[in-house]
């Protein structure tokens, strides 16, 4: 197989590692931008397969994007009214793509059919399909029902009461849904049926819309309340912090083998996954936050822990590959949201993890990982096409164990560049 990046042993890494752009950030922000009034520069944004699958979206609906030589983009905004009113639009395997885009075109009077790669296909969009229907929207299932393709016509909107969601499968759903709502111009209160996870990620959506002018009243997290009458007006300029999600193999990487610092997120980035640094912590890694970067110290024994991590989901898959190097055994709890992520990460981390010598027990919404006495050396790990699984894998090689990552492109869905970064910290 020629499609493999072979990961030599490495004894230690040091340095600094300053991340891409957040890929929640930009997409929400590309959106937001070009259902704005006024013209947003957006600064620093991330340049990666779902976030181009999202500028492709918003140039097929016609909207005036200029990617500029320094990689910001300039978007004039269109107020909800997008000029193309007839696409196909394809959006890969772009969670942060497709379920928003689904919310603002279903509002939008137009004619649009959305689709992605098979494995997007297989990813639900039930329930925000169903809370758009209470709107009155126009939505088609172009296959199995519940999931994608869909097919989006032209609707009278109306809204005779609270919308009510459910949030126990994706917080995307609500993410898409509360940025959609301003276009109605109407007061508008979102009801959350059941649990919602992954907080943190609806945190990040109330932050950028209130940038954008849209003040949402959150009462308890089950509901939501966006005001009437008022529209998205662009910022102006907006900058796009550093991928957390991303930091976690960096930090990682530095509790295993040496002295980090990553640059691009730091005490007061408004994602959620930053919190990985609290998990290390916990694990007896040595870590220091400051205002825009974080350090972190390799530590001699990592130690296993028991974890909720339904606040964490993305950068909990890296806690899994370090319970490889803890003492005991870790159990990583509340990941329910793996099973319908770019595959079901539950099934292959476990798959993955068992290879490399570790006993793994999998549950419906846990995983519980006991290191080997001895982690095999040469294995070949399978990504699934999913790029957090190559990232988190490529670390075992900080141990003084060489792996072999199959698939490895498929970092380009989030850090193009991963490997080259990973490969500037180490010392031979």
């Amino acid at each position: 197989m020629t499609n493999q990046k072979k990961l030599k042993a490495v004894q230690s890494v040091s340095g600094q590692v300053t991340l891409p752009g957040s890929k929640s950030i930009t997409n929400r922000i590309l959106l937001l931008s070009a259902i704005a009034d006024g013209a947003t520069t957006i600064i620093g944004p991330l340049v990666s397969d779902d976030t181009l699958h999202m500028i492709d979206a918003l140039k097929k609906l016609q909207v005036d994007l200029t990617q500029k030589d320094n990689g910001d983009i300039l978007i004039h905004g269109t107020r909800g009214n997008f000029k193309n009113k007839s696409a196909e639009i394809f959006l890969g395997n772009a969670g942060t793509a497709f379920r928003p885009l689904t919310a603002a075109l279903s509002l939008s009077k137009g004619q649009y059919t959305l689709s992605g790669l098979p494995r997007m296909h297989e990813r639900p969009i039930k329930d925000l399909v169903d809370a758009l229907l209470q709107l009155n929207a126009d939505i088609t299932y172009l296959g199995q029902e519940g999931y994608p393709p869909l097919k989006i016509s032209p609707s009278e909107i109306m809204i005779n009461g609270p919308i009510k969601i459910k949030g126990d499968i994706s917080s995307q759903f609500l993410t898409s849904l509360l940025m959609a709502m301003p276009l109605t111009k109407k007061e508008v209160v979102v009801e959350i049926e059941g649990d919602l996870i992954s907080k943190p990620y609806i945190d990040i959506t109330l932050n950028l819309m209130a940038r954008f002018g849209i003040h949402v009243k959150k009462i308890d997290w089950k509901h939501f309340v966006i005001p009437g009458s008022t529209s998205y007006v662009s910022p102006g300029e907006i900058f796009v912090e550093g991928d957390a999600s991303s930091a976690s193999y960096f930090l990682a990487a530095g509790a295993l083998a040496g002295d980090i610092e990553v640059k691009g997120i730091g005490r007061n980035s408004i994602q959620g996954d930053v919190k990985f640094a609290e998990a290390l912590v916990l694990m007896g890694a040595d870590i220091n936050i400051l205002e825009a970067s974080i350090q972190v110290t390799k530590v001699a024994a990592l130690q296993a822990i028991n974890l909720d991590c339904n606040h964490i989901p993305d950068a909990a898959m890296t806690l899994a590959v370090l319970a490889l190097f803890a003492k005991g055994t870790t159990k990583l709890l509340n990941i329910g949201s793996w099973r319908v992520k770019e595959t079901d990460r539950i099934k292959a981390m476990a798959t993955e993890l068992r290879k490399l010598g570790a006993a793994v027990t999998e549950g419906n919404d846990f995983i519980e990982i006991t290191p080997p006495l001895k982690i095999k050396e040469h294995v070949e790990i399978d990504t699934y096409d999913d790029h957090r699984m190559a990232m988190c894998f490529s670390l075992v090689s900080l141990r003084n164990i060489p792996i072999t990552i199959n698939d490895p492109a498929c970092v380009n869905k989030t850090f193009p560049t991963y490997f080259e970064v990973l490969e500037s910290i180490v010392k031979t």
